[in-house]
């Protein structure tokens, strides 16, 4: 009875209805797209600084773990001192320059020394950087901005060679000589970081220890846990972010259920009356009309979920480099959120329906 009812409530006004379900559709892909780029593009990057193969990451103090944020105020002299340090095989230095035209982080690195810490580049097509204007990029980039080697790439308002396509994964997506960078970037004898290999990784703790001593307050971290440092958590500002876009998701659902369901108690005050007159109980019209919300609200959380799907596809295809990660737990979360905040907008005109006198109802044109 209460099914058959829903359905023709919902069937009746087609237009509403269907306004209804695209709130909570628009609700549920806010909340998993936003959710999923965030820690898309934070466990890509992650993965991306853990390939370069290092087994330490040295940072100036208070350096914050997500390298965008990073300057260059290390001498790179202290590259020196670490490679004295007992069971280090080899240090790399690398200047840091964010690009914001392509909104990419560049390296600024010395090929030798990065190929040792690295184990090298996985060549596709070309070779390596031989010249101070020579560049490599890695193929998810070269895809993105249609590169092949021998192109010339403006970067930094100084023009490149693409020397080389090289396999992605190895920190950046685009690399150039460090004495170049730093030129261009007024950093001249800097480094944002050092990668460190050791001897043998089992010793990394020790020399993790021996740098501590030689270099206090310094940030040194061991690239085999850098994945889980890269979450909104520990990235300042990012989870407060998240929060509050999630919250504005929330509240376009929840508005929008609300005014629908308050202007379909209003439109159907002599129905009510009708239903309370033969004997409906206040449970009952509750139901009704939570079923009703119900429904609407799962409509949008299937559609919003295919929305999600198709949302990542567009931007993927127009940006390859762009990383959202869309996960069962979040596609889970979003329709709890969206469930939840459809019957609270509900919930008061459900009450003010259930307050109704049966008289006045039955009188209500």
């Amino acid at each position: 009875m209460i099914g058959q009812m829903v359905m023709r409530n919902l069937v009746h006004r087609p237009l509403r209805t269907a306004v209804s379900v695209l709130a909570v559709a628009v609700e549920v892909t806010l909340v998993i797209v936003i959710v999923g780029l965030t820690s898309g593009m934070l466990q890509e990057t992650a993965k991306r600084i853990e390939g370069v193969g290092a087994d330490i990451m040295v940072q100036p103090p208070s350096a914050s773990v997500l390298l965008a944020f990073s300057g260059a105020p290390m001498p790179i002299t202290i590259g020196n001192r670490l490679e004295q340090i007992r069971d280090v095989q080899a240090v790399a230095p690398v200047l840091l320059q964010f690009n914001a035209n392509g909104v990419e982080m560049v390296y600024g690195i010395e090929p030798e020394s990065f190929r040792v810490v690295s184990n090298g580049f996985v060549f596709l097509a070309g070779e390596d950087m031989s010249g101070p204007n020579d560049m490599l990029v890695d193929d998810w980039a070269a895809r993105s901005k249609n590169l092949k080697p021998g192109d010339t790439y403006r970067l930094l308002d100084h023009d490149f060679r693409v020397s080389g396509i090289v396999e992605h994964g190895k920190g950046s997506r685009i690399f150039v000589n460090l004495a170049t960078l730093q030129e261009l970037s007024g950093a001249r004898e800097k480094a944002s970081l050092f990668f460190l290999k050791c001897t043998d990784s089992r010793s990394t703790e020790a020399v993790m220890e021996e740098i501590r001593a030689i270099l206090p307050r310094y940030e040194i971290r061991p690239l085999k846990d850098f994945l889980s440092l890269m979450t909104s958590t520990t990235i300042p500002g990012l989870n407060a972010f998240v929060t509050c876009m999630i919250a504005l998701a929330v509240a376009i659902g929840f508005l929008v259920i609300f005014l629908s369901t308050y202007s379909m108690v209003i439109e159907r005050t002599r129905d009510i009356g009708v239903l309370k007159s033969i004997g409906a109980s206040q449970a009952y019209i509750t139901r009704a009309l939570l079923s009703e919300t119900a429904l609407i609200c799962s409509g949008g959380i299937v559609l919003g979920i295919a929305a999600s799907y198709a949302t990542r596809a567009l931007f993927v295809s127009a940006l390859p480099t762009l990383s959202i990660l869309i996960t069962a737990d979040w596609i889970v979360r979003a329709a709890l959120i969206a469930l939840a905040g459809g019957l609270l907008g509900a919930s008061y005109p459900a009450w003010m329906a259930n307050r109704k006198d049966v008289i006045e109802a039955l009188a209500y044109d």
